[in-house]
């Protein structure tokens, strides 16, 4: 199964309301594993970047300025994206522009790319955190803390950072590869001191399967032999 892990900025928060895209970020999944591959992409908006924005994403009008338009990197966008299961936290809203961008690019060159649902199955995140933990927070920031994900490197919100977290984020909800871990020290403990779920292999390669040797295995059933002796005698 391929699957697309996707992120957004933007100018502001209403499409409606003229604002646009300004960066995509993705990455690719295959069988639940990274494949490498990524789409990231600045795009220059032909409009002013709110303020308010700025403080979230840190990206500025400057910076944009010589960026591409959407309608220059909607193709291989596109092609990156079709057929595969988006994965995107609160959906709605990166869905909503990316629709939007492919509306305007229709009516003004006679494109016909439609609607993301139309060739992509979408998965929200949001949805399944709060069907899965009710009653608990929901950001981005809250899962990697419940999840233990290492975010510490994110200071602004970053399309590619940010699919890149919510990948490893997504895997640890749907049941990926996990490590229980039992120190009793305070500072790998959770608060409280209950276990805390830590993602095995941060660099992703294929974990090696370590089999006992003859040697082993004959200490192995001798303790197991002295364990149903020591039960018959309790018996």
């Amino acid at each position: 199964m391929r699957q697309v892990v996707l992120d957004t900025e933007t100018t502001g928060l209403e499409p409606s309301q003229g604002h646009r895209i300004i960066e995509i970020g993705c990455v690719e999944l295959i069988n639940r594993k990274f494949t490498g591959r990524t789409y990231h992409q600045y795009i220059k908006p032909d409009r002013a970047v709110d303020a308010e924005a700025v403080e979230v994403h840190g990206i500025t009008d400057d910076f944009l300025a010589d960026k591409p338009d959407f309608a220059h990197v909607a193709a291989d966008f596109f092609e990156f994206i079709r057929g595969s299961q988006l994965v995107i936290h609160n959906a709605p809203f990166d869905v909503g522009f990316i629709n939007h961008e492919f509306m305007w690019l229709d009516q003004a060159q006679g494109t016909s790319y439609g609607k993301v649902e139309d060739y992509c199955q979408v998965l929200d995140t949001l949805v399944l955190s709060r069907k899965m933990n009710p009653g608990s927070r929901h950001s981005l920031d809250a899962l990697c803390k419940k999840y233990g994900i290492d975010n510490s490197h994110r200071e602004l919100h970053g399309a590619l950072l940010d699919s890149e977290i919510l990948a490893d984020v997504y895997l640890m909800m749907t049941g990926g590869q996990t490590a229980l871990n039992l120190a009793s020290d305070a500072e790998s403990e959770g608060e409280g001191g209950e276990i805390t779920i830590r993602r095995l292999a941060t660099d992703r390669r294929s974990l090696p399967v370590i089999t006992a040797d003859s040697e082993e295995m004959n200490r192995h059933n001798e303790k197991i032999e002295a364990i149903d002796g020591l039960w018959k005698q309790l018996q």
